[in-house]
């Protein structure tokens, strides 16, 4: 009796866990509003709505967010026609912000003209959208804005490319 239990709670769980994978797979594309490192805001309207879109929620003091950014730096070129929206819940008070500058500047990140990134502070809206409990999360959308991969622990750049390489 006590096997049989284990096993429907272990298919109940694996239920769960699905559902919840399918229910993330079938988010639109966000509203957002972020300010971004030279003060001004941008939202989801400024998206080209015919181009992918890669959604990655970050901490600009994450060291897994630093590697994952210092790994697709190295590894553009299959990023080029992605717009990627960077985005964190960094406070944009003094010092904290100058995080998410600094973040931008160690990465070269204004170099490229497909990358936007910003704070969402103090809403923390996509953090509840998207269900982020670790950073980097990633979403990416294809050309139709159908999500068709979420990274919800820190992905292998590989993964990333192959991914995106699919839209």
């Amino acid at each position: 009796m006590k096997k049989l239990f284990i096993l429907f709670s272990l298919i109940a769980l694996t239920a769960c866990t699905y559902a919840q994978d399918q229910a993330i797979l079938n988010l639109p594309i966000p509203n957002y509003k972020i300010l971004r490192a030279d003060s001004t805001y941008i939202t989801q309207a400024a998206l080209d709505r015919h181009k992918p879109v890669m959604f990655i929620y970050f901490a600009p003091d994450c060291p897994h967010c630093q590697h994952l950014m210092g790994e697709l730096k190295e590894n553009m070129e299959p990023f080029k026609n992605i717009q990627i929206v960077m985005i964190c819940n960094t406070t944009t008070t003094y010092p904290y912000f100058n995080l998410l500058k600094t973040f931008s500047h160690d990465y070269d990140l204004p170099k490229y003209k497909n990358i936007t990134m910003g704070s969402e502070f103090p809403t923390g809206a996509l953090i509840r959208y998207f269900h982020v409990s670790t950073t980097p999360f990633v979403a990416i959308y294809d050309r139709n804005g159908k999500m068709i991969r979420y990274f919800d622990k820190p992905p292998k750049v590989e993964d990333v490319i192959a991914a995106v390489k699919k839209v």
